[in-house]
């Protein structure tokens, strides 16, 4: 529904955004992921008509938006601080854009009901928002921005403010309310948990640029550059060279290092960067007869729930992997990772 075409954008006089172009379908929730600096806010500006790019262009159903106000968009735009007005009601809240589009009382009033009941506070109607938590606060400001049935919503960060614990619990009740609602969304976020817990597709901006795009799922298991993989947090990351093109052998500083299926093609002598994954360590003198062995020291062992994460010298290189199993610290443990599962990136 929405075509967002080779955008740039300069600021300052220096490129912000440098040809950036996705696609959002009907009732899809697309995330843009970036770090801070990226031009993830400066998009959503752009296509809410807040801003003008220097090129490029913002489609709605094929239609070139560039001469389209932003209050005959028809978008609605969510941003971190939930600008509620403090001296009115949660209803009041929830109504005061209904009444700027000039409904009647009774539509005003059925639909304020229905976003309500959306978000489970139909009991908090007339309670003042200041009295509201942060999450309740959050979910209010939701109920607002959809109230209206805009065309497209787009959030800014909307759990930004919120505290690790309370920003978890919101993530599966925030993807079920924009599901149910069946309106497009884009969702700008740094975080890679929140955005990994709620899109049907990220959009991964760096430096202005999407380096990579797709389902989640397709990002953690086929991560593109070694930035996105870093960025992930992936696993390790770890420099070497190219000593040998079939098999594909990486000569690393604890050793030499087998790898299998590669999407990048690597030629003799090239620096590259390659992602070992702690899950697929494997961990014990059973594997030792293996390729792409180590011998490593136990820094630390720290139990994390459903594994332990261990902390290891490989010759003067840091890594880390898991393990079911406690391992004594300053204890010798012998590791490989299969070459089927290491992936590699130039650089």
């Amino acid at each position: 529904m929405l075509e967002v075409q080779n955008l740039t954008k300069d600021y300052e006089n220096k490129p912000l955004l440098k040809g950036v172009s996705f696609e959002v379908a009907k009732g899809e929730l697309v995330c843009l992921l970036g770090s801070s600096g990226s031009g993830k806010s400066t998009i959503l500006r752009i296509i809410a008509g807040l801003e003008e790019p220097e090129s490029g262009a913002v489609l709605w159903e094929g239609q070139d938006l560039r001469d389209v106000p932003t209050h005959k968009r028809g978008f609605g735009l969510m941003f971190q601080d939930y600008a509620l007005f403090p001296h009115k009601t949660i209803a009041q809240n929830i109504a005061f854009g209904l009444q700027l589009q000039g409904m009647k009382e009774e539509e005003i009033s059925r639909r304020v009901k229905d976003s309500l009941e959306s978000i489970r506070m139909q009991s908090f109607a007339d309670r003042p928002v200041t009295e509201l938590s942060g999450g309740e606060q959050q979910r209010v400001a939701l109920a607002r921005a959809l109230a209206p049935s805009p065309k497209l919503l787009m959030l800014d960060e909307p759990l930004g403010a919120l505290d690790h614990t309370l920003r978890t619990q919101l993530i599966l009740e925030l993807r079920a309310i924009l599901h149910q609602s069946q309106i497009p969304v884009i969702y700008v976020t740094h975080d890679r948990e929140e955005a990994f817990g709620l899109a049907d597709r990220l959009v991964i901006l760096h430096d202005g640029v999407i380096l990579q795009q797709g389902t989640p799922q397709e990002l953690f298991e086929q991560p593109q550059t070694a930035w996105v993989a870093e960025f992930l947090g992936l696993g390790n990351l770890v420099p070497g060279v190219v000593t040998q093109s079939k098999p594909l052998t990486i000569k690393t500083a604890f050793g030499e290092l087998k790898v299998d299926i590669q999407p990048h093609q690597f030629t003799l002598g090239q620096k590259c960067q390659l992602l070992l994954r702690p899950e697929d360590a494997l961990i014990g003198t059973q594997y030792s007869a293996r390729e792409n062995h180590v011998e490593c020291l136990v820094r630390d062992s720290l139990f994390m729930g459903e594994y332990h994460q261990l902390e290891l010298l490989c010759g003067e290189t840091m890594l880390f992997a898991r393990s079911q199993i406690p391992a004594k610290i300053g204890s010798r443990l012998e590791v490989s990772w299969p070459a089927e599962k290491i992936r590699g990136f130039p650089g």
